[in-house]
C-alpha cells in the first residue's frame, strides 16, 4: 500500500504529524500506526527499505506527496 492509499487510514493526528515533520524519522507512534494501517511489518512494507537500525523514514515519493498534499498542490487533500 502506498502513501496515497494509506493516508485515509491514518488518524488526523498522525497525518498532521507527518505534515509537520515531513521527511523526518518517524515517531514511534506514527510508525506503529503506519504499520497497523499498512498491514505489513518491517521490512516487508513498501517503505521498509528507507530505514536504518534505529530510525524509519518514508521514501522520497511519499515525502513529496505529503508536501504536495499539505500545500494543496494537487487540489485534492485528504
Amino acid at each position: 500500500m502506498d502513501i496515497v492509499q494509506l493516508w485515509p487510514s491514518l488518524s488526523a493526528t498522525t497525518r498532521e504529524w507527518l505534515i509537520a515533520h515531513n521527511g523526518d524519522a518517524l515517531s514511534p507512534e506514527a510508525l506503529d500506526e503506519i504499520v497497523r494501517a499498512n498491514g505489513s511489518a518491517m521490512p516487508d512494507a513498501w517503505w521498509g527499505d528507507q530505514s536504518d537500525a534505529t530510525h524509519h523514514y518514508l521514501p522520497d515519493d511519499a515525502v513529496d506527496w505529503i508536501e504536495a498534499t499539505a500545500n494543496d498542490e494537487d487540489g485534492d487533500t485528504a
